[in-house]
């Protein structure tokens, strides 16, 4: 087996000690330059060291993202001398630069052309199709599939299967859905657009943006990004096995890797992620099935909205119901009757009054 079954995305310890400060817009510009980072990982990319001197500049809000920007195009266009690796240096810095503009907007399109936006933004400056859906059919050899390859969309569908999955996604009702299943529902939409794979290249660093974007749509404003940072490619090989089928070796779509990814990214738990268990030599896909449903059966039995208000609650305990209202897209007299649910199911308090209080979230 490869080496690249234990592949780990890049640590940056120059970037940690801005996650300990008091200054939220620092420690918010340093998440997002983590996460840009570390999503290079999924196509094995890895950024300058020129790169992580202009990010820290830019994180103590010494420049902006339009002079950081400026400096890395500077910075290839001055050198004379290409060292082997600087194509790949360079489509990695520029592509962790866009990645960081994007994160840093609070607009999102849901639509088909939201999504080629958001491509051809994250790779304005490096590829000249970057928007554009590709025009031929595609198979990737994957590593984690012994070198066989998704079955991914005929090129001729794109746009029409591309409509279909977000239409649906769009018309789907996740009130009174349990977060179990709804998480699980939101693997199997990301999965499904990841399949279609639109784009020449990109394809998976497009899925991962359009996906936290959206999440921050729906309500989930406090994502554990450290996952894009640290498990991009777990994220990918996850994606992968969710859509793989082969018959004769007894494999089926399995997108139980993937909703885990997705529980430690939205309810901040901490399963340990190997990329070697997503082997299918390595692996018993049945075990592995039975195994992430006993996890979800024990799950708690909250909402997706529930689970919106607690954590923002667990970010902000001063929260009004209008700050909670708009930060989920719902009326305050439904945060009101959310908030009573949560105290009835004994998961949250009110401590010191109406005027001056603030909630606690109880420790179960």
């Amino acid at each position: 087996m490869s080496i690249i079954d234990d592949i780990e995305n890049p640590y940056i310890p120059e970037f940690e000690k801005y996650l300990r400060t008091p200054e939220p817009s620092v420690r918010e510009r340093a998440d997002y330059w983590r996460t840009a980072i570390g999503l290079q990982a999924v196509d094995q990319l890895t950024v300058s060291d020129f790169l992580k001197q202009t990010a820290q500049q830019h994180i103590e809000g010494q420049i902006d993202t339009e002079e950081a920007e400026k400096r890395i195009k500077a910075y290839y266009q001055a050198k004379e001398a290409r060292l082997p690796d600087d194509d790949e240096k360079e489509e990695a810095d520029k592509v962790a630069m866009n990645i960081t503009k994007l994160l840093s907007e609070q607009s999102f399109t849901f639509s088909v052309v939201g999504l080629a936006a958001i491509h051809r933004q994250i790779f304005h400056g490096v590829f000249k199709h970057a928007g554009q859906f590709r025009d031929y059919d595609i198979t990737k050899k994957e590593w984690v599939l012994d070198g066989d390859t998704v079955l991914y969309s005929r090129w001729q569908d794109l746009r029409m299967a591309l409509e279909y999955d977000l239409e649906r996604e769009k018309q789907f009702d996740y009130t009174n859905l349990a977060v179990p299943e709804a998480i699980r529902h939101i693997a199997d939409f990301v999965a499904g657009i990841w399949q279609i794979h639109p784009f020449r290249e990109g394809n998976t660093r497009t899925t991962a943006i359009f996906t936290i974007k959206y999440l921050r749509s729906i309500g989930f404003k406090q994502i554990n990004n450290d996952l894009f940072e640290q498990h991009s490619w777990y994220f990918r090989n996850a994606l992968v096995r969710a859509n793989y089928k082969n018959v004769a070796k007894a494999v089926n779509p399995d997108s139980s890797y993937l909703v885990t990814f997705f529980r430690d990214l939205l309810l901040n738990e901490q399963t340990p992620l190997h990329n070697r268990d997503l082997h299918i030599s390595q692996i018993n896909t049945q075990s592995a099935i039975q195994s992430a449903n006993s996890a979800l059966s024990k799950s708690n039995n909250c909402t997706l909205e529930e689970t919106a208000v607690l954590q923002i609650i667990q970010h902000n305990p001063r929260a009004t119901q209008k700050q909670i209202a708009e930060a989920i897209g719902r009326s305050e007299r439904t945060v009101k009757t959310i908030t009573v649910n949560l105290t009835q199911k004994g998961l949250i308090v009110r401590r010191n009054g109406k005027r001056d209080g603030y909630w606690e979230i109880v420790d179960k």
